[in-house]
């Protein structure tokens, strides 16, 4: 296996800015699950960072990064939740002003969220990739930085350390972590810090079926299109797999799976129980 994309993300992460606002998470054993399916369930919580997300990782590692280099304009980013909590809130810290381009689809306690933090929000488009497309105009015309949710190495480096917590903190033998998948951020920095050190851990993407991009694309072996979207789970309601993430997840990734919205929802409840 040549992780010749993948390898540098090992120094990446492990220098990345994440722990001025994140916190290592545990990772909690599904006692149900486990006995039902007869194997050790764990979940990796997190739920438990400030914003309840795994997003403000690479947000707040991005934010960082431009501050390091003296760079403190104002910030823009589109999400439909996680993310534009994330820029928020590391906005916040580091003391810019951000902008968050939302799908007029997002739910109130997400936009209520945001705007706590302290950002404006502007609801823009049905899904995920209208607003983006705006989020960019808009950069370009008001000078703004736009941070992108998946696409952009530091945020990669920022979800990777993931990844890092799992190896240094869990002792016991890891024989497989399943990702879910939006644009391909987490699954990239998660998998490419686990496959270059201890490769024989298998890493699968789990997708939405009406949503399945990265599906499409190791189908296709190239960064295909999807006509349109399930927003059941807004969250990773995205078109097409990230041009950068998907070159690393094509290095290394052993499998990816889709699951529907009853699936879905029995999973919801799996993790309450």
């Amino acid at each position: 296996m040549e992780l010749r994309k993948s390898k540098p993300y090992l120094k990446k992460i492990s220098n990345t800015h994440v722990y001025d606002v994140a916190n290592v998470t545990p990772l909690t054993k599904a006692e149900i699950l486990s006995k039902r399916l007869k194997n050790n369930i764990l979940i990796k919580r997190e739920d438990m960072q400030p914003i309840f997300s795994f997003k403000l990782r690479g947000a707040y590692n991005k934010l960082a990064k431009l501050k390091k280099r003296g760079i403190l304009q104002p910030v823009i980013a589109a999400s439909a939740g996680n993310h534009a909590q994330g820029v928020a809130y590391a906005a916040k810290k580091i003391g810019v002003k951000a902008t968050i381009v939302m799908p007029i689809t997002t739910p109130s306690i997400k936009v209520f969220s945001v705007r706590s933090y302290g950002a404006k929000v502007i609801l823009y488009g049905d899904n995920f990739d209208e607003s983006c497309e705006q989020a960019n105009k808009l950069s370009k015309k008001n000078n703004l930085i736009f941070i992108h949710p998946y696409d952009d190495a530091d945020v990669i480096a920022g979800q990777g350390t993931i990844g890092k917590e799992i190896l240094d903190n869990y002792s016991d033998t890891v024989e497989a972590i399943f990702i879910p998948v939006g644009g391909g951020g987490l699954l990239a920095g998660v998998g490419a810090y686990i496959k270059n050190i201890r490769p024989q851990i298998k890493i699968i993407g789990v997708e939405p079926e009406n949503a399945a991009c990265l599906n499409a694309a190791l189908k296709a072996k190239r960064r295909v299109e999807l006509p349109e979207v399930g927003l059941f789970v807004d969250g990773v309601a995205v078109k097409k797999v990230g041009k950068l993430t998907f070159s690393l997840i094509r290095e290394w990734i052993d499998d990816g799976i889709t699951v529907n919205v009853d699936e879905i929802c029995a999973a919801v409840q799996d993790i309450f129980e």
